[in-house]
């Protein structure tokens, strides 16, 4: 899981994070530390975190939860949702999202931009930009939503 999300960073974030962060030495030690309490932290105990596997081999992950932020409406939030980028197009992110997210109910994320890819997969899958902006590792983020659909 941890090697699936530091590569994903490099393949998408080359360019827009720091070339610092992306090659920081200790950064899979670090996202492997980040997995490990994910599985086993009390903390997470309400995350759903599901990853995608090719012949054995972890291809994507994704990690959502309840919204931490102050003043949201919506019931989940996706915090982590990243595919290698030859698994790009095999549904594989669609099915991940769906693993992790509650059907049909409301959820927030943030996306890196520009990442015109990955705003554009979100708006298929019903989240579109409501508006809030931050900045993070040097990167620039939008928030998109997903309000809650009638089943």
């Amino acid at each position: 899981m941890a090697g699936v999300h530091v590569e994903s960073w490099r393949q998408t974030y080359r360019g827009l994070m720091r070339d610092a962060v992306l090659d920081d030495p200790d950064l899979l030690s670090t996202r492997r530390r980040f997995w490990q309490s994910v599985l086993i932290d009390e903390r997470y105990a309400s995350f759903r975190a599901a990853v995608a596997e090719t012949d054995g081999d972890v291809v994507g992950i994704a990690l959502a939860g309840p919204a931490t932020e102050p003043d949201v409406t919506w019931d989940a939030q996706l915090y982590v949702l990243y595919l290698l980028e030859a698994f790009y197009g095999s549904g594989a992110g669609r099915r991940l999202m769906e693993a992790v997210l509650p059907i049909g109910g409301s959820a927030g994320l943030w996306v890196a931009d520009p990442n015109p890819r990955a705003q554009a997969f979100y708006a298929r899958q019903g989240f579109a930009p409501d508006g809030g902006m931050k900045a993070e590792d040097g990167v620039r983020e939008v928030r998109m939503v997903r309000r809650e659909t009638l089943m």
